[in-house]
């Protein structure tokens, strides 16, 4: 089990730039605004020998403060909770202020190891340690004049860290090869489930994710826009592991404002294409707008499995027939993803959300599926007796032979004798028959090749149309 880092501290003191310096990687968002992040951020780090676990949290800020603003300070105390051990940061440009002297107080009843970063000391000559100074004031201990943007001050700061975390346990003795309990060689353990929750902003996704999670896990508020970091949950569900991605709410790009909010979308796009599958969560009050469509297009042109999720449904009369009527307006709407399964939910009240994870489960498993070429021959074969491949240009279409080249998703080549002049009408056919086979309701890709050898042959039957062979020189 890693230790925990939390880092905390009063709003744009630089802690999601020093979250991004300790893990290595741009995770979080940064922008010299405050606010920008409000849920906790998880990543695993290493220095040296010592493994550990940091959190990033939203700007703490004491005393009465809006709804949205208490979500944020809650995530910040169930960091603080959970870690072993607490950086605080402040900004020794801005000096000592009496929030940090409140937020050190909390901190001072909890209890952990806390260290002082004092942040944004950008020059490596200067007097840092006056800077500094003023925040030994805090009464928590050693203070560490950091530049968490330009990596100054980072090897103490990080030295001093790993001297109060907990000390880990040894290594347990792994098996021999061949004893029990060992993988058997080219077994690789299963791989979590990647789902990443998309949508327009204000549609319940932070509130379907904490519903999955039992837990009020990210900052979930009516206000739009809550999100902007994409915050990874892992969760076991039905035997398998399950890592959920709640992301920031895409909107149209003409009705983005703030930089921020681009930054976020682009955070989200990225996720989408490490998932498996995409949770595309619409509004039962509001449904099948223009951008739940958009988003539905991304998905498919990404190639990740998709899952239309209906939310809000308790807010609509609760009828069967009204049920169906939706989902065969939305598969109307969305023909290009018909293929998708369609859920109804309310995220608030809890109902049918784990259907959600049985679904997805579902699909990443088709997501990776793999047919077995002699049955994709037979279908072949049957495909082409039923519905002949059509005549193009006055020259008969013909498809000699199918096999699956790819996973994740399915990709499928088929050899025939002109691949630029399948049409689009008989693509869908072989990608339904496909889908109707093997029971896939995932994206699917089909590549169309020549038969090797097939412009050798066609240059024999019309020698007129070769290419003509280079005159020898005379001497």
């Amino acid at each position: 089990m890693r230790s925990l880092v939390a880092i905390v501290g009063r709003p744009n003191v630089g802690k999601s730039t020093l979250f991004n310096r300790l893990v290595r990687r741009r995770l979080a968002l940064v922008e010299d605004v405050p606010g920008v992040t409000r849920d906790r951020n998880y990543a695993d780090t290493e220095w040296g020998d010592r493994a550990f676990t940091v959190i990033d949290t939203g700007g703490f800020v004491p005393g009465e403060q809006d709804a949205l603003l208490s979500h944020v300070r809650g995530q910040a105390e169930l960091a603080v909770e959970e870690c072993d051990a607490i950086l605080l940061v402040a900004d020794a440009r801005a000096g000592l202020t009496p929030v940090d002297e409140e937020i050190a107080r909390v901190l001072r009843l909890s209890g952990k190891p806390v260290l002082v970063a004092a942040n944004k000391i950008d020059s490596p000559k200067g007097d840092q340690q006056a800077l500094a100074a003023e925040f030994f004031a805090l009464g928590l201990g050693d203070v560490f004049p950091v530049s968490a943007e330009h990596g100054l001050g980072m090897e103490a700061l990080v030295g001093r860290l790993i001297d109060v975390l907990p000390k880990p346990p040894p290594e347990e003795a792994r098996p021999m090869k061949g004893e029990e309990g060992e993988e058997g060689e080219g077994e690789a353990a299963e791989q979590p489930i990647r789902v990443a929750i998309i949508g327009r902003p204000n549609v319940g996704k932070s509130t379907l994710v904490n519903a999955l999670l039992g837990e009020e896990r990210v900052v979930a508020s009516e206000a739009p826009g809550t999100t902007r970091d994409p915050i990874d949950s892992e969760l076991e569900h039905g035997g398998k592991q399950f890592i959920l991605t709640d992301t920031a709410g895409i909107r149209r790009r003409k009705t983005i404002e703030q930089r921020i909010e681009m930054y976020s979308i682009v955070a989200a796009l990225k996720t989408l294409e490490r998932s498996d599958v995409a949770v595309l969560l619409l509004d039962a009050t509001e449904p099948g707008v223009d951008q739940d469509a958009k988003l539905a297009g991304i998905a498919e042109e990404k190639g990740r499995a998709l899952v239309i999720v209906v939310n809000k449904w308790d807010q609509i009369e609760k009828d069967k027939r009204k049920e169906e009527a939706f989902r065969a307006e939305l598969k109307y709407r969305f023909k290009f993803v018909a293929y998708a399964p369609v859920l109804f939910t309310s995220a608030l009240t809890g109902a049918r959300v784990k259907k959600v994870l049985d679904v997805a489960a579902q699909l990443a498993e088709q997501f990776r599926y793999r047919a077995p070429t002699p049955q994709l021959n037979r279908l072949l074969a049957q495909m082409v007796d039923s519905n002949p491949a059509p005549i193009v240009d006055g020259r008969p279409l013909r498809l000699y032979y199918i096999a699956q080249v790819g996973v994740a998703p399915p990709t499928f080549a088929l050899t025939c004798n002109r691949p630029q002049k399948v049409p689009d009408m008989y693509k869908r056919y072989i990608s339904n028959q496909l889908r109707s086979t093997f029971d896939l309701r995932v994206p699917l890709r089909l590549l169309f090749r020549e038969r090797p050898g097939q412009a050798k042959r066609a240059a024999r039957k019309n020698p007129s149309k070769a290419s003509p062979r280079p005159r020898r020189r005379e001497r």
